[in-house]
């Protein structure tokens, strides 16, 4: 399964997803693209998932032509230490979500 991590994420969370192939936005040369640009980029490039912060994402893009797994993580910031513990439970469910926006852990923030 390929994911591509957001630019606000840090790149350093690319080491705790074993078993996956991971790029960053920046490494794909992305770094500043829009987010509805980014996902069809995302899209076009063969990700299966792209791995956010940004919870608002479902409310701010039209995603109904974007059949791309989109993993908002539900953390107090995103800094490393806020979001790496999350990744274990998240690599678990990965390869059971469906395409669309979804919370994770799904909670109240």
């Amino acid at each position: 399964m390929r994911l591509l991590l957001d630019e606000c994420l840090p790149k350093r969370l690319k080491r705790a997803f074993v078993g996956f192939e991971v790029s960053t936005v920046p490494e794909m040369g992305w770094a500043g693209t829009k987010d509805g640009a980014l996902l069809k980029l995302a899209l076009e490039a063969g990700f299966d998932a792209f791995i956010t912060v940004d919870t608002g994402i479902k409310h701010q893009q039209n995603l109904a032509d974007v059949p791309l797994r989109i993993v908002a993580l539900n953390a107090i910031s995103n800094r490393l230490e806020d979001i790496e513990p999350l990744i274990p439970a998240l690599l678990k469910k990965l390869p059971t979500l469906k395409v669309g926006v979804q919370r994770f852990p799904d909670r109240e923030a």
